[in-house]
């Protein structure tokens, strides 16, 4: 029996790198790896710590996972976000290329590059122009080039990773739908009046579930071609007001819907699906858990936390 591939993860703490986790034990999507993830409190702007690791751990594989990724957080500390997440994977692709590394790198950018984008343009795909309207949106377009330009000049077999929305059970209550399954969780054990504070939750957005999101990343390492840039989504538009009532139902709650000003984003795109096409023909990949799942997954953790 040959020996596991080592999966080196940064960012293994969060949301992403725990399904990450979960993935590579038998079966899973990245059943035959083995997780080696950064250790808690490693910190991607320590060179010298980043080198340590990869020539500790020496990979096979890397999945840059490591950002400052809360937009809103984006735009309070806009250094701090270009820092984390620009050099700190040129902190990475250094460390790789003094330790020898010969691997694959998937670079996790994000959707969020392309910026507001019209209606009649949609759905974006790998072709669109990017126009970013956060520092966040900006530090990932500058890493992303980054991480190309090593492909390009240095031979690293690295592929960049546009992931959409992507929720599930274990994400940050930061974010939308965990925000708002807390609150009608909140409700339905009784704990929180019958009103919901929400955003803009007549946006669109293209929705994937996280375990399938880590499914597309395996997917790249296994057959993805090397410089390519993929976009990872379900293709479909769905708005957060429905996802929200879906939850209510679940729950049996029929609350009050509040807008909250403070929850509006200044760079607020109003509509957003995309077309993974490209990684469906290169990889075979395709969204396998339906919305529903996730949803009713997401009040579960929600009710669980309470």
């Amino acid at each position: 029996m040959s020996a596991a591939k080592r999966l080196l993860v940064t960012g293994a703490t969060g949301f992403v790198g725990e399904h990450v986790r979960l993935a590579c034990v038998a079966g899973g999507a990245f059943s035959g790896w083995e997780f080696c993830p950064a250790p808690k409190g490693w910190n991607i702007l320590e060179a010298e710590r980043v080198k340590a690791l990869v020539s500790e751990v020496r990979p096979d594989g890397v999945l840059h996972l490591a950002a400052q990724s809360f937009v809103p957080r984006s735009f309070e500390a806009p250094r701090e976000t270009l820092e984390v997440n620009l050099m700190g994977t040129l902190n990475l692709l250094q460390a790789l290329s003094a330790t020898g590394f010969k691997g694959r790198m998937i670079y996790v950018s994000s959707g969020d590059v392309y910026g507001r984008v019209a209606d009649e343009s949609l759905p974006v795909d790998e072709s669109t122009p990017v126009a970013p309207r956060s520092p966040y949106a900006v530090s990932k377009v500058a890493a992303e080039h980054l991480c190309l330009q090593w492909q390009r000049s240095e031979g690293l077999e690295a592929m960049i990773a546009r992931p959409f929305n992507h929720v599930g059970p274990g994400q940050d209550a930061h974010f939308v739908l965990p925000a708002l399954a807390r609150q009608v969780a909140e409700i339905e054990s009784g704990r929180k009046s019958p009103v919901i504070d929400a955003g803009d939750i007549y946006a669109t957005r293209d929705f994937t579930d996280v375990r399938d999101v880590v499914a597309a990343y395996a997917a790249m390492l296994a057959s993805g071609v090397a410089g390519q840039t993929y976009l990872i989504a379900s293709g479909r538009e769905r708005r957060v007001r429905d996802l929200l009532d879906a939850m209510c139902d679940l729950a049996g709650v029929s609350p009050q819907i509040r807008q909250d000003p403070d929850k509006l984003r200044p760079a607020e795109q109003r509509r957003m699906v995309a077309d993974a096409g490209l990684l469906r023909r290169d990889t075979g990949w395709m969204p396998r858990i339906a919305l529903e799942n996730t949803l009713l997954d997401i009040l579960n953790d929600a009710r669980n936390k309470l």
